[in-house]
């Protein structure tokens, strides 16, 4: 059976927008979703494919959770296919060797207007690089994330999209979970 993983923002984050593991599986099976499996605490959960767009998957588990919680948090939806294609894309594979230097920017869509990445000017931000490929972006930071200036504007980039960023740990663990 086929899985979608979902990516929820901002969760868990400096003691804000609380939301337990435990929680977050009894969610996603009040909605009915089934073989629920939560990553760690910040919010990405694999589950059966419920054979609906990844759009509506999103929309219904971010209602749920406002409805439920109060909070707002936005979710992005990859399927098991999808996320296999972001790994095998990767387009920094010599990155993989220290995969804490190298994270995926999920986009609920692709950026209409790129202008505010296009205008970055990359060799201020170097050796950080970032690549743009379609709903992702990679993001390769080898001194960390935490110190990345180029992260900072790259996450915080007004694409009129939804962002969320994982590592590259939990990207090929993800897809380890959805494939079962």
């Amino acid at each position: 059976m086929s899985s979608q993983i979902a990516l929820l923002r901002g969760i868990n984050v400096s003691g804000h927008n609380k939301f337990p593991m435990a929680r977050q599986r009894e969610l996603m099976r009040d909605l009915g979703f089934e073989d629920v499996t939560v990553h760690l605490q910040t919010g990405n959960i694999v589950f059966a494919d419920p054979g609906a767009p990844p759009e509506q998957t999103a929309r219904t588990i971010a209602d749920r959770i406002t409805a439920d919680l109060g909070l707002t948090v936005p979710v992005v939806i990859r399927t098991r296919d999808e996320l296999a294609a972001v790994v095998e894309a990767n387009p920094y594979p010599e990155a993989t060797a220290e995969p804490k230097t190298l994270h995926v920017v999920f986009l609920s869509a692709t950026p209409a207007d790129p202008a505010p990445l296009d205008a970055l000017d990359l060799a201020s931000y170097a050796p950080d690089e970032f690549r743009l490929a379609g709903r992702e972006i990679y993001l390769r930071v080898p001194d960390g994330a935490g110190r990345s200036k180029l992260a900072e504007k790259v996450t915080r980039a007004p694409l009129g999209v939804t962002m969320t960023a994982r590592n590259w740990n939990t990207v090929t663990k993800l897809l380890a979970l959805a494939d079962g």
